[in-house]
């Protein structure tokens, strides 16, 4: 069945298709199915919470209304990015893992049909979610400020309070294995409870068009899940779902090399962002 919803929830990415109110509306129940196979008589929390939280798996015309063609269709693909990574992250068969750094960072992956193959980072973070969420959403464009491996994020254009879409050029990477590359892409960044998600794909907007000397890769559905431990809810449970096509000529084994190092090391530059922002606002004045 899990095939089959891909292909479904795919077609519907097509631009001629999107507006087939129909099959849209089947990928959902697709969606809402798969859910509920995939989670068996003990889901895990985070998939039970989405699954009572139908909103993040159906559009919702009222955040549409007043919106033009082009503003809805950013909506809709940011809401099918967030569609096929919860059916992805639900799925815990198949998985194989890559690295398991020192500290328990994990990076797991695995081939699908009709996607190619994705990379799952699961880390355990000291900081509360919400402080992740503001630093990741609201300072969007500050992270090529602590992220080596991004040069520039720049927000577009805003569509609503949970939809943008953004530029991304990547930083260097070590002896230049892989040169430049830049990304178009659609994110949908949504606050359930006490879980956040930011989910993304590759997309097209008029004011970027493809640049000379940087190759345009793609990318998605990625999506980062953010839920606080059950442990301590001081501490949050980081989940990073990535799907990229690089472009160019570049060896498979370079390439997961690549891009299962660059999981590990966000989450090192994360954890040293946030410890940066704790000891600033400890050694700011007092009001």
């Amino acid at each position: 069945m899990l095939p089959a919803t891909f292909k479904l929830c795919a077609g519907i990415s097509y631009r001629h298709m999107r507006n087939m109110t129909g099959l849209r509306k089947n990928a959902m129940v697709a969606i809402h199915h798969e859910l509920n196979m995939l989670a068996g008589p003990n889901p895990s929390s985070w998939i039970s919470h989405v699954r009572r939280r139908s909103s993040l798996l159906s559009s919702r015309i009222e955040e549409e209304q007043g919106y033009n063609e082009a503003e809805v269709s950013y909506v809709k693909q940011g809401e099918e990015a967030l569609q096929k990574s919860i059916s992805i992250l639900g799925d815990q068969d198949g998985w194989t893992t890559e690295i398991i750094a020192a500290n328990g960072d994990k990076v797991l992956s695995k081939v699908l049909p009709d996607v190619g193959k994705v990379f799952k980072l699961e880390v355990l973070l000291d900081q509360r979610s919400d402080n992740l969420y503001v630093e990741l959403v609201g300072n969007m464009e500050q992270m090529g400020d602590w992220n080596p491996n991004v040069k520039e994020v720049k927000i577009l254009q805003k569509i609503g309070q949970e939809t943008m879409v953004t530029h991304e050029v990547s930083g260097p990477t070590p002896g230049n294995v892989v040169g430049p590359r830049d990304f178009v892409s659609v994110r949908c960044a949504k606050r359930r409870g006490s879980t956040c998600f930011l989910a993304g794909m590759s997309t097209q907007h008029p004011t970027m068009p493809e640049q000379r000397g940087v190759v345009r890769a793609e990318n998605g559905p990625t999506c980062i899940v953010m839920r606080p431990s059950a442990d301590d809810p001081n501490k949050t449970k980081f989940t990073w779902l990535l799907s990229i096509d690089l472009k160019g000529w570049i060896p498979k084994t370079i390439i997961n090399k690549v891009l299962s190092q660059t999981q590990v090391d966000f989450a090192n530059h994360l954890r040293q962002r946030m410890a940066d922002n704790s000891v600033s606002m400890d050694m700011a004045p007092a009001c």
